[in-house]
């Protein structure tokens, strides 16, 4: 009986494992089935991860609105998104619209224009992110403004236009690609994590608003998007709570994983996806229920940088 069973654990193992790969496989093609025909409008579609959303979301067939403030690298990836599309699978020409959403005079008239585009607009995708590190009191009120302008008032505004065509309609999901800094902040990021904690509270309000409409409000929070060539140093870490954190932290996610997380919530209408590890999810537990503690920490980590940065 005891050899059988050790025989059948491998088989058991194998087993699993296949119904595992199945139900993957199974989830990332309805899930890109879920976008065919859609009007899918992507911000920021020049940086890593708005050209992963835009590839992702163009072999799932939808229809593209590329938003971005280059018009070359604009350029660029419609051609790549056109040479690497299957002939067998139905997908459509992306359409591009110069927009920079830092400078919120143009935000309104440019999203007329994406509107005009296709004539309605299924799902929005904001992904913006301009970061800034510092501490507070060197980053001038001019910074922090153009911050806010690009993580927070572009988005909004964007929104806003885009909104009541989703309401007559009765039908949209609005994604909006934030940072955990969204949920606490970290020192000499004061602006940035500001500028997260506002975009993450008006979705959060909007969300109970348009939800007798059937317009979903999702939030996608990973902790860092990295670039795709980087990845965490190898370096020489001690043992301080303050490092073992931030480097666990830094570590990031990939864009590719994080465009197909973004496909996932669209697909299953996820309301709020936070995407970390551990240690940074363990962190917001110690921040909401133990505040004070959390705050010591910081504070030490603070202290001690300083003091390197004093030694040096």
């Amino acid at each position: 009986m005891g050899i059988m069973a050790v025989l059948m654990l491998p088989l058991l193992l194998l087993g699993i494992s296949g119904l595992l790969f199945i139900y993957q496989e199974v989830s990332r093609l309805w899930s890109k089935s879920a976008v065919q025909n859609k009007v899918v409008v992507i911000t920021d579609a020049i940086s890593g991860l708005g050209k992963e959303c835009a590839r992702v979301f163009h072999t799932g067939g939808a229809r593209l609105v590329l938003c971005g403030k280059n018009w070359e690298k604009l350029e660029s990836l419609y051609d790549a998104l056109i040479s690497v599309a299957d002939p067998s699978k139905q997908t459509f020409t992306p359409k591009l619209v110069l927009l920079d959403l830092s400078d919120i005079s143009c935000v309104q008239d440019v999203a007329k224009e994406v509107l005009d585009c296709y004539g309605c607009v299924d799902i929005l995708i904001n992904n913006s992110s301009v970061k800034v590190k510092g501490p507070a009191h060197a980053i001038s009120l001019e910074l922090d403004k153009k911050i806010m302008d690009a993580n927070y008032f572009g988005p909004i505004t964007l929104t806003k236009v885009l909104l009541p065509n989703m309401i007559s309609r009765r039908t949209g999901q609005i994604v909006l690609v934030n940072n955990i800094q969204g949920k606490f902040g970290l020192p000499f990021r004061t602006a940035y994590a500001a500028s997260k904690h506002a975009a993450l509270g008006f979705f959060d309000c909007l969300r109970a608003e348009v939800e007798e409409y059937d317009v979903i409000i999702s939030t996608v929070s990973p902790t860092f998007i990295r670039s795709f060539h980087v990845y965490p140093e190898q370096g020489n870490w001690d043992a301080s709570i303050w490092k073992f954190f931030f480097r666990k932290l830094a570590y990031g996610v990939h864009p590719g994983e994080a465009a197909e997380e973004v496909m996932r919530t669209v697909q299953r209408k996820k309301q709020e996806v936070l995407m970390a590890n551990p240690i940074p999810k363990a962190a917001l537990f110690i921040r909401t229920f133990f505040p004070e503690f959390f705050f010591a920490v910081v504070a030490c980590g603070v202290k001690e940088k300083l003091d390197v940065l004093g030694e040096g």
